[in-house]
């Protein structure tokens, strides 16, 4: 075949090819059908019931926040379904008050959770929250939704308290870590809270369960826990210091919120004492969370070798004013080295076993600790001895001078002391105070201060077993000879007025000839 036969031959094949009409299987073309089906489906459901539309979103935070949200920005995401908004704040009330501001928001979704309405995630970045202050029946309408966040994570966010004073600073809590979880109409959620607590400053850890919210009565929502409380930095009160450590759970409403626990201070100490403890507690407690409110139903606080039960409360007691805090103390196996050591630069002036019975008051204001706080109760020290030296030794030349023994090498004797006693700006007041020793037993009365340089002024009656004119010498010893005449009936011992004067550091211990007051008291006493 020659060459101009092949061409047309091949002209002819391709002319008969291409005039043949061209025609779509039924398959392809049902295929196409449905396509285009699902994909005007998918348009109608993105326009109206794409779950993460812009509005879709901030309608569902509008009802669940009872405010008016806007936002600065917006853009969807599809893998995964979800989106993210830029420069959230939320308003609430006629007030327009400004509850929470976010820098960003991302929703991470799942398609299967779209259909279960679920939303496994949404992450909060920079959210600042506001809360009013309580007390102030701000109400919040919020709508039921069907909607369910698995997990909502905050860290890096603030809390902050709004005062009732407007000219006070709100109360702020810096939150590092924020995780809350299973976030559904009417149920409790999970938390898990890591945060600086302002006041005394220290790092808090809780996780447990919030809610249901109440929307009528939100201080009756249901809150508990456990928590631990670390590196708390008690010196921001002022008249003491040390770093305390905490742990234990709490639970109930956040009207009325029970805690217990217990508490370590490994250096307590009282401000202006030289001396510190290994100070541990465990407590049972409730706080009134309207108004931070603590009442303190059992105490139970170790330090040396002494052991203190206590119950009180740290409330407000007018407005406008700080906490005032009233607890009162019971201990029956204590030592007196360790209470007076809390308030002593020095060591102890006391040693012995003591038991007493207090209550102290504690009002608010920025006076040193010894000046404000204030102490009345009563005491009972057996077999005590004096720490200094030559105070031990003045207690024993008194009781070898009533004993009627030599005053040159007395052996040391042991004190009783007991009586009332009341604390006020730093400065002891005792009453009914007995103290007796071997030989003699007095009846006294006077101030101590706690504050340098200690000084004591006490007055009173002493009994003794031996003739006056023994327990001195010299002048004083010629004039008692003289006046004792006057004591020969008496059959269970002399009296006489006596002093204790100076300071405890330097004290004197004397016969208080010139109080012509005791004189009398001496010679008329029964």
């Amino acid at each position: 075949m020659s060459s101009s036969a092949a061409t047309r031959a091949s002209q002819t094949t391709w002319e008969g090819r291409s005039t043949r009409p061209f025609r779509l299987g039924r398959k392809t073309i049902f295929f196409l059908i449905a396509l285009l089906v699902l994909i005007g489906a998918a348009a109608v459901f993105y326009v109206k019931f794409w779950p993460f539309s812009r509005e879709a979103v901030l309608q569902d935070l509008r009802e669940a926040t009872d405010s008016t949200v806007t936002a600065q920005g917006y853009h969807p995401t599809y893998f995964p379904p979800g989106c993210v908004f830029y420069g959230l704040q939320f308003h609430h009330g006629p007030n327009y008050f400004k509850l929470i501001e976010i820098q960003k928001l991302r929703v991470q979704g799942s398609y299967l959770g779209m259909l279960r309405g679920h939303v496994p995630r949404v992450i909060a970045e920079g959210a600042h929250v506001f809360i009013p202050a309580l007390g102030t029946k701000e109400s919040f309408n919020t709508q039921h939704s069907t909607t369910v966040v698995d997990e909502l994570v905050a860290n890096g966010s603030f809390v902050e308290f709004e005062p009732k004073e407007r000219q006070k600073t709100p109360l702020r809590f810096d939150v590092h870590e924020a995780t809350f979880r299973g976030l559904r109409w009417g149920s409790a959620l999970a938390y898990h809270l890591k945060f600086h607590n302002p006041n005394p400053p220290g790092e808090i850890s809780a996780d447990g369960k919030f809610g249901p919210y109440s929307k009528d009565h939100p201080d009756k929502t249901p809150f508990s826990g456990a928590y631990t409380f670390d590196h708390a930095d008690l010196g921001v009160y002022g008249g003491i210091s040390g770093i305390l450590s905490s742990q234990g759970n709490f639970g109930g409403t956040l009207k009325q919120l029970s805690v217990t626990g217990t508490t370590s201070t490994p250096a307590f100490r009282v401000k202006d004492s030289g001396n510190s403890f290994n100070l541990t507690t465990k407590f049972d407690a409730y706080v009134d969370g309207e108004n931070g409110d603590t009442f303190l139903k059992s105490v139970e606080a170790h330090f040396g070798h002494t052991t203190l039960m206590a119950q009180g409360s740290i409330a407000k007691t007018e407005p406008g004013k700080g906490k005032f805090t009233k607890v009162q103390f019971t201990s029956d196996h204590s030592r007196i080295e360790d209470v007076l050591g809390l308030f002593t630069s020095e060591r102890a002036p006391m040693s012995g076993e003591i038991v007493f019975h207090a209550t102290s008051e504690l009002p608010p204001g920025d006076q040193p600790f010894l000046r404000k706080v204030q102490l009345q109760g009563s005491f009972d020290i057996a077999e005590g001895t004096f720490s200094k030296n030559k105070t031990q030794h003045g207690v024993d030349e008194l009781s070898a001078g009533a004993r009627g023994q030599k005053k040159d090498d007395p052996a040391d004797v042991l004190s009783g002391l007991k009586g009332q006693v009341k604390l006020v700006e730093s400065l002891a007041h005792f009453s009914e105070l007995s103290f007796s020793i071997p030989g003699a037993h007095a009846d006294m009365h006077g101030t101590y201060g706690l504050d340098e340089p200690h000084r004591v002024n006490l007055h009173g009656q002493m009994r003794v077993e031996t003739r006056i004119s023994k327990t001195t010498s010299g002048v004083k010893s010629f004039f008692l000879k003289i006046i004792d005449p006057i004591f020969k009936k008496k059959k269970k011992g002399e009296v006489v007025p006596v002093h204790i004067l100076g300071t405890y550091e330097k004290p004197d211990f004397g016969l208080d000839l010139g109080n012509k007051q005791d004189e009398q008291n001496a010679k008329t006493k029964k």
